[in-house]
């Protein structure tokens, strides 16, 4: 593959993956105007008045307005450091209420997500609401968290995710040790305090400055969790609320890596029986045999990485990564197929294209975003360093490796959790139910490789005004897949805030 095809796939992937796209520019609304918000005239939180209250200074960002917020690094001890977050607002024509929009992660920047969505989203929502980013803190451009350098994170992405002996396992449980220390040397206090409940406290300290008295949230992925915290602690504020491609936070990392394990294998299911039915797939025109080749591939990685012209090894970790990515969209489908075909043939380069594309990794060895190093940051603030130890890790590999040939060892391996984050955790996440809540909109995908379509049910369950919706298809979220019957539900929803009868499904289109 030229470089300029590389170059098309790392793009073409990166536009389509929910919550990492970055549209620079959109169509213009000349129809629209921005006032500065006063703050809602409402009581802060005792001790939080000067954060509630504070002076915001807007300034035009393209075609939508952006400000500092000022927020403390720990809520327990408001009078101590403090930390600043980024907010973006698209204007809508006739706003009347404001739209919190987050593409999940965590780590996905928010004002990024918000330019996508002022073009997904329909004209009478984009009427009705103004659009709103905010980049959680240590996200993005919200003063990021800062732990390893490029070149000490490539090694970090390059290790063996699947350890075959005591050495193996040494270094993969350091990596993440490692990972952490640098995360707190590099970035202090902040470090400790990038969990989601922080991030959701942040949420309605920006909602009071915007002048909403609820907060509407429209979240994908890891937002339908930052979503579902703000709910459970400030029920009262919630206003209209889509979650959509639902983590259910009651796992722990068992659940959580066996939940993924299972979603990515229906997942990588549906590819192979779509590509064997093609003249020219490279797994053949069986989908069993089809299979075993991709695990015959990356266990011949894992002996014997493929070097890459740039000096490079495409290692079982990058291979990993780099199939994972494509089954995210149904669209991608056919660069897993052109990678394939490649890295058969000896040449890894499209796979590493891919894996470099998961973690935005630039063409210079730079990274784009911090978002591949925060989510391990906020995970393991989130499961309060919680996770197996390894015997009981060994323990439970047969069961993910009889799930998922493919996929099955590596995230079994994900059931060490947190057990070696360094960090100690302060604001695990609660117990969720959002008792006195309006209807929350609850959105699983049946084929979600990410978040499977059963967290979507938990999740809906455990909320107390939970209504569940269901899409029938392939890829992570529904709401911009083009299904016509979802999005007509979830304008409808926004618009109307009528939330349709649960368990109501949307076939595919």
């Amino acid at each position: 593959m030229t470089r300029a095809r590389t170059t098309l796939v790392v793009a073409t992937v990166l536009a389509l993956l929910v919550g990492i796209a970055v549209y620079a520019a959109f169509a213009t609304r000349d129809d629209t105007s921005f006032s500065a918000p006063k703050p809602v005239d409402a009581p802060a939180p005792k001790g939080l008045e000067k954060f509630y209250d504070q002076k915001v200074s807007w300034s035009s960002c393209g075609d939508a307005e952006c400000a500092w917020v000022t927020v403390p690094i720990d809520y327990a001890k408001p009078e101590g450091e403090t930390t600043r977050i980024r907010v973006k607002v698209h204007p809508g024509k006739d706003a009347t209420r404001s739209l919190f929009v987050n593409p999940g992660g965590p780590g996905g920047s928010a004002l990024d997500f918000s330019d996508r969505m002022v073009e997904q989203l329909g004209s009478s929502v984009r009427d009705m609401y103004d659009i709103v980013g905010v980049d959680p803190r240590g996200v993005g451009e919200s003063s990021p968290l800062k732990c390893l350098p490029p070149k000490e994170f490539d090694t970090f992405v390059a290790t063996d995710p699947d350890p075959d002996d005591d050495a193996e396992i040494t270094a993969l449980r350091k990596s993440s040790e490692t990972l952490g220390e640098a995360c707190l040397a590099n970035s202090g206090p902040l470090a400790a305090h990038v969990s989601t409940v922080e991030a959701a406290r942040d949420m309605d300290v920006v909602r009071a400055l915007l002048g909403r008295k609820k907060l509407d949230w429209f979240g994908a992925s890891y937002g339908t969790q930052l979503g579902a915290v703000y709910a459970e602690l400030f029920p009262d504020k919630v206003g209209r609320m889509v979650l959509d491609g639902a983590v259910d936070p009651t796992l722990d990392a068992v659940g959580s890596s066996f939940a993924q394990t299972t979603g990515f294998q229906r997942a990588l299911e549906a590819y192979v029986k779509s590509c064997v039915k093609q003249s020219n797939c490279p797994l053949g025109d069986n989908a069993e045999a089809g299979m075993a080749k991709i695990a015959t591939l990356l266990d011949q990685l894992d002996q014997k990485p493929l070097k890459l012209p740039d000096g490079r090894e495409l290692t079982e970790g990058n291979a990993f990564y780099g199939i994972a990515v494509t089954l995210y969209d149904q669209q991608t489908w056919d660069y897993l197929t052109q990678a394939l075909r490649a890295a058969f043939d000896g040449d890894g380069s499209v796979l590493m294209a891919l894996s470099d594309a998961y973690f935005e990794r630039n063409q210079d060895g730079s990274y784009a975003t911090n978002g591949g190093q925060v989510i391990y940051a906020v995970n393991c603030l989130d499961a309060g360093g919680k996770g197996l130890t390894v015997d009981e890790t060994k323990a439970e590999l047969p069961r993910f490796e009889k799930a998922s040939p493919v996929f099955g060892a590596s995230l079994g391996w994900g059931a060490l959790g947190c057990s070696d984050w360094p960090i100690k955790a302060t604001n695990p996440l609660p117990d969720i139910d959002a008792k006195g809540a309006p209807p929350i909109l609850v959105i699983g995908t049946t084929r979600d490789p990410a978040t499977p379509y059963e967290s979507a049910q938990a999740l809906a369950s455990q909320l107390d005004s939970g209504v569940l919706l269901t899409r029938e298809g392939d890829g992570h979220t529904a709401y911009v897949s083009g299904n016509k019957c979802i999005v007509k539900i979830v304008d409808n929803y926004l618009v109307k805030g009528k939330a349709p009868k649960n368990g109501t499904v949307c076939k595919e289109s």
